[in-house]
């Protein structure tokens, strides 16, 4: 006699082939909705068949998923925003310290302790080993602050008199873990420092 399962053991097979799915998912956002599916499976499974505990883990079960996934949908909105959308410096400037510097002085030299990364408010600085000049509106010196040693990579000298606004190392960690935006701007401003500094040296190589 061919025995044809019953739709209640359909709806069981495919809970537990879900459940199975959730263990092959390398990622949060399909691991949730797979999670998902699987938990109003299961709540079909066990009202159809009266399993009660598998009910009602289930019917628990399901909107912690359904909230679990909303904020990984909102963090990820977060970051495209972020990628997308350039930062706007003056939301710093609270977190910032005002420092003035002298035409010629040196704001660090290269070895030294990496332990604040600069905006330019006013004035020029020349970054000496590359010959780099920057303007006013630039930020420096958040290589050293990301780098394993804390140690700065070059030598920054005010080439006019200078009004700078600091951020201490503790403050550009927190920033960058709590505002993406901060956290894609420093990226790419380091990328773009990067590549430049290289093709820098090609061109004296």
């Amino acid at each position: 006699m061919e025995i044809v399962p019953s739709l209640g053991e359909i709806i069981g097979y495919i809970a537990s082939g879900l459940v199975f799915l959730t263990f092959c998912m390398k990622t949060m956002m399909p691991l949730r909705l797979v999670a998902i599916g699987s938990n109003v499976a299961f709540i079909a499974y066990g009202a159809f068949n009266s399993l009660f505990p598998i009910l009602v883990l289930h019917s628990l079960l399901l909107p912690l998923n359904i909230f679990r996934t909303n904020q990984i949908w909102q963090l990820i909105r977060t970051s495209d925003d972020a990628e997308n959308t350039e930062l706007n410096i003056e939301d710093l400037f609270p977190y910032m310290t005002d420092e003035k510097f002298r035409a010629d002085e040196m704001v660090f030299r290269k070895g030294d302790v990496s332990d604040k990364l600069y905006y330019i408010a006013e004035g020029k600085i020349g970054i000496e080993e590359y010959g780099a000049e920057l303007e006013t509106g630039s930020l420096f010196g958040e290589i050293g602050i990301f780098s394993d040693d804390k140690i700065r990579t070059a030598s920054a000298r005010c080439l006019t008199h200078c009004k700078l606004l600091s951020l201490t190392e503790k403050q550009v960690r927190e920033l960058y873990f709590q505002n993406p935006k901060f956290g894609y701007f420093v990226i790419r401003l380091m990328a773009r420092r990067l590549i430049r500094n290289v093709r820098e040296l090609e061109k004296t190589s």
